[in-house]
């Protein structure tokens, strides 16, 4: 590692600690050159798919929006913070584990259903509501039911 205060390639490590739950190896580290310490953050680079919209265009995975569209859908329901945090970093390791380079927006949103499905019922048809595009009250009737069959 090139030394941030004389530019000399050549640095030695002096203490390496894990940081941020394990996600993250803090490295203090000497030039071999002028002397000087600094620290250095080494993490995994998670690369995550690129998504396919309906209108056929592709964009960067955006988890802002993700935790958005979650937070919209539990506002004002009895669903702490880190049960959202939880939802998102599973969403995440599921579209990672997929392999894929490209997801289309619509398997996100499968994902997103179900895991605030297992977080609130009202969010879950909420958010439901909103992506399948519920025209009138009896969309709202029939997603319902398929929730109450399936809990029975």
């Amino acid at each position: 590692m090139r030394c941030p205060f004389c530019s000399f390639q050549d640095t030695k490590v002096i203490d390496s600690r894990l940081v941020a739950e394990g996600d993250q190896v803090r490295r203090r580290r000497e030039c071999n050159e002028c002397g000087e310490r600094f620290t250095t953050f080494e993490g995994a680079e998670l690369v995550m798919p690129k998504v396919i919209k309906g209108d056929g265009t592709r964009q960067p995975f955006d988890d802002n929006k993700l935790k958005a569209g979650i937070l919209r859908a539990v506002e004002k329901r009895p669903v702490s913070v880190e049960d959202v945090e939880k939802s998102i970093l599973s969403i995440q390791s599921k579209l990672r584990a997929l392999g894929e380079r490209e997801v289309s927006a619509q398997v996100i949103g499968e994902m997103v259903m179900d895991a605030l499905k297992k977080l609130d019922q009202v969010a879950y048809v909420r958010f439901a509501s909103v992506y399948r595009r519920f025209k009138d009250v009896s969309d709202f009737r029939d997603e319902i039911a398929r929730l109450e069959s399936k809990d029975s």
